[in-house]
């Protein structure tokens, strides 16, 4: 992560940062290490004090890049499924994905947009969705909603970030990062209680039908 955001600092007022934001953008959708909540974050956070980069353009790529992803994500998971490797069979990731097979046989429009503000929850639901065959003429057009509003959710944290010390760029985008990282990880545990309580209810409900016959 020290990595890609000292790459993205050193290139910020260049047009090269759309270029690194697109790219970290597209391969956070399939693979889960790479950090593009971020990099999103402190390129918006950095430009309000160095002028540059343009958060509109921020938004953009952003977006095309997450919606990008998301539909690798998909392909993927209907060429390999949800067990072909190693990590897919650790326990968190197996929940993962049987929430994620529950959520688009019920509710798949939901949770598909929400699914992409959690980084291992949106892998999880692209990849079940292409493994389970839901329609993708249905699917894509979800991701492009999506993407336009992670991204733009993203860049807005990172210009409230950059405004609150304009005169410091690099203490603007770390903040603007911890403020992401923190709101995922919200969203993450509220989403996961959400879906135990759900999935409890739906095994009373299916338990008080067999009792009643």
């Amino acid at each position: 992560m020290d990595f890609l955001t000292d790459a993205l600092l050193s290139t910020a007022t260049s047009p090269w940062v759309y270029a690194i934001v697109f790219a970290v953008v597209v391969i956070d959708g399939f693979f889960p290490p790479v950090p593009s909540e971020t990099v999103v974050v402190a390129a918006a956070a950095f430009g309000v004090s160095a002028g540059a980069p343009n958060p509109v353009l921020i938004i953009l790529v952003a977006a095309i890049g997450a919606a990008l992803g998301d539909n690798i994500a998909y392909l993927l998971g209907r060429i390999v499924g949800t067990d072909r490797f190693a990590w897919m069979r650790h326990p968190r990731t197996v929940r993962a994905f049987d929430w994620a097979a529950h959520g688009i046989r019920s509710r798949p429009a939901a949770l598909i947009l929400t699914a992409r503000y959690i980084p291992i929850g949106r892998i999880a639901v692209n990849m079940t969705a292409g493994a389970t065959g839901f329609p993708h003429r249905r699917f894509w057009p979800l991701t492009v909603l999506a993407g336009v509003s992670w991204a733009a959710y993203s860049v807005l944290i990172g210009l409230l970030a950059g405004h609150w010390v304009k005169d410091q760029p690099l203490l603007g985008a770390l903040i603007g990062i911890v403020i992401a990282i923190a709101l995922g990880f919200l969203i993450d545990r509220v989403s996961s209680a959400v879906a135990r309580r759900r999935t409890a209810a739906h095994q009373s409900t299916a338990a008080a039908d067999i009792l009643a016959r």
